[in-house]
């Protein structure tokens, strides 16, 4: 199955052959670029190049990149794959482009990502917007459930397609069988931000992938659960309902004209490993994660998320998701504890730290890790803090007030005011708290008194505030 020619053995090739090269980038192998740039990445400057015959073009694949893509299509049962260096932002941006018409309307979970806000203006989209069921037990955002999405294309005639972000950030995912048939039902495409699920389908231990339950593209962070670098993703397409040609000119209109060969041959090697080797890998980060699970279970005051606790949703147990709020901490200052340990945690949200466990949890340094990570539980837990109060409503993400679309918001005359001054009007900017990356806000809604209160209890915690330009929040855009 991973026969075909690889690029990395291009490169490498390349590597060897000692050209000189009269062409970008640069630092030209590595003789231009500064004495700390060369100390940290050595010999690797010396494969950085620009599109080359040698190394194909990922425009117009015609040898290495064309059969990587292929090997991912036939791994992931799809019926065409795009190698996406541009991380899972291009991807989701080029399969609401590449999908659908200007002005249809597509309807969104509200924790969707917030490159869809992007994918929506690019697009010029209409969304219509559910909300997540809410897991109370930890006072976080659960899944959009099927009876939910029927209600809503019962009511709308005119949505042509949903966008379900599962699994989410926390594990939880869908029920994306009944989802499909579902859509396919009112005729509408199902799309799924799949970022967190790259290792989805390879043991009946995890949650099964989209396409395997009926979605019509799909976006995976091949970077994040698989060994590709940073910023490497795949799109993937099943023929039928969503047009292949379109979503690949998308793709192509989006992606860069000078893609790095290392984040390329990266996604390459990463499919061939999920070929060669995608069962016993993603079992081994199964097996990691429970032995993580079992450690923290067994603590008093600490409570980890569970297939049971879960229900009715189904659960990667691979993301390790921890409330803190027995032991009266936040999950920022726990993964402040923590990262005084030498661990740094996924994410952290007002009661939870998120263990994100792959196939490269392995050995002996995971083990030491797992002995510091019990150890400062235990050492939270001294501490003796009285537990936090209740999570209320107003710590739920609030039902949007959509005013204009995201790309009239965009466009529209804007100016900057003061926080403090911005309630009541429509905001000309994203705004969410990353991670995980979900908007509060988006070009186009007004800022209401419940937004204005969930960001200000948000920003209280010390979590990053990301999208708009003023990441502090002191002022805000706003259409004019």
């Amino acid at each position: 199955m991973t026969e075909e020619p690889s690029l990395l053995e291009a490169m490498e090739r390349y590597k060897k052959e000692e050209v000189y090269p009269f062409h970008t980038p640069g630092h030209k192998g590595g003789r231009g670029a500064s004495p700390s740039l060369r100390r940290l990445l050595g010999s690797a400057l010396a494969v950085d190049v620009s599109l080359t015959d040698e190394l194909d073009d990922i425009h117009s694949p015609a040898s290495y990149l064309a059969a990587g893509q292929k090997l991912a299509a036939k791994v992931y049962g799809a019926d065409a794959a795009f190698f996406s260096p541009n991380g899972t932002t291009q991807a989701i941006e080029a399969m609401l482009l590449g999908a659908f018409e200007p002005g249809e309307k597509i309807l969104l979970p509200r924790n969707a990502h917030r490159s869809v806000a992007a994918g929506l203006i690019l697009a010029g989209l209409q969304p219509v917007y559910v909300q997540p069921g809410f897991l109370a037990s930890f006072s976080l955002p659960a899944q959009v459930k099927a009876e939910t999405v029927a209600a809503a294309l019962a009511a709308d005639k005119k949505i042509k397609g949903v966008l379900v972000t599962s699994p989410s950030y926390y594990g939880l995912a869908a029920d994306l069988r009944a989802i499909a048939a579902c859509c396919h039902r009112h005729g509408a495409l199902l799309l799924a931000d799949e970022a967190h699920g790259a290792h989805l389908g390879f043991s009946p231990k995890l949650p099964p992938s989209a396409l395997a339950c009926g979605a019509d593209i799909s976006a995976q962070s091949t970077h994040k659960s698989l060994s590709a670098l940073t910023q490497a993703s795949l799109l993937l397409v099943k023929k039928g309902r969503a047009d292949v040609n379109r979503v690949a000119a998308a793709m192509s209109l989006l992606g860069t004209t000078s893609p790095n060969y290392y984040l390329l041959a990266s996604l390459d090697e990463a499919v061939r490993q999920a070929a060669q080797k995608g069962r016993a890998m993603a079992e081994a980060a199964v097996e990691a994660a429970e032995s993580l699970r079992q450690s923290l279970a067994a603590l008093p005051g600490v409570k980890v998320l569970t297939k049971e606790a879960a229900a009715p949703f189904a659960l990667d147990v691979t993301k390790v998701t921890v409330n803190c709020a027995a032991l009266g901490y936040t999950g920022p200052e726990a993964a402040a504890a923590l990262r005084k340990e030498k661990v740094a945690v996924e994410l952290a949200d007002r009661e939870n730290v998120l263990f994100w466990v792959t196939a490269g949890d392995v050995g002996p340094a995971f083990a030491a890790a797992v002995e510091r990570i019990v150890a400062c539980f235990k050492n939270l837990a001294a501490a003796g803090r009285a537990h936090l109060p209740p999570a209320g409503a107003e710590w739920q993400l609030p039902q949007p007030e959509v005013l204009l679309s995201p790309r009239e918001a965009f466009y529209a005359p804007q100016e900057s005011l003061p926080w403090e001054k911005v309630s009541g009007r429509i905001s000309g900017e994203a705004v969410s708290f990353y991670p995980p990356g979900i908007p509060v806000l988006l070009p186009g809604e007004k800022v209401t008194g419940e937004v204005a209160a969930y960001c200000e209890k948000h920003l209280a915690l010390g979590l990053k505030v990301s999208g708009p330009r003023d990441a502090s929040l002191a002022t805000l855009r706003v259409i004019r």
